[in-house]
């Protein structure tokens, strides 16, 4: 599978462990940095994951930061992209199962390696459910107007 991972600096370890382990497995990995310890804006590293996503050069991503959470907003701004924020394989699961997420998000201040690797099987392994789910991808996928929702 082709994989892209993005980074901000505070996730910069958690993200070089993450891209190893996923060549180890096999996959295409496209490391978009940054790629030393510099101070970043983590909405550039998530922008640019989204367009490998928009733009069919990675099937799936890795957002990496803090937190997870600003990355994974940044991410989520690009309509082809839909980020799930995880800490357990449990909603990584459900993220592909449910939701279709093409993006997975963690924190490194919130989530050990090992923790990180089972969160990343999870997501990997799930096929996306369909059915009754794909109606409301598809609505994930639409931009907002200013008209109210149904």
């Amino acid at each position: 599978m082709r994989i892209a991972i993005a980074s901000d600096h505070a996730a910069l370890a958690l993200k070089s462990a993450l891209a190893e382990y996923l060549r180890s497995a096999g996959h295409d990995v496209a490391d978009l940095g940054p790629y030393d310890e510099a101070s970043v804006d983590y909405p550039d590293y998530g922008y640019k994951l989204a367009h490998a996503i928009a733009d069919g050069s990675a099937e799936r991503g890795v957002a990496l930061c803090g937190s997870g959470i600003g990355i994974s907003i940044a991410v989520n701004r690009n309509p082809a992209a839909r980020a799930a924020l995880v800490s357990e394989p449990l909603s990584a699961r459900l993220s592909r199962e449910h939701n279709d997420a093409n993006v997975i998000a963690m924190g490194a201040r919130l989530i050990g390696i090992e923790m990180a690797k089972a969160c990343i099987d999870a997501f990997l392994s799930t096929e996306f459910g369909g059915d009754r789910h794909q109606r409301r991808v598809d609505k994930l996928s639409t931009l907002l107007t200013t008209k109210e929702p149904a």
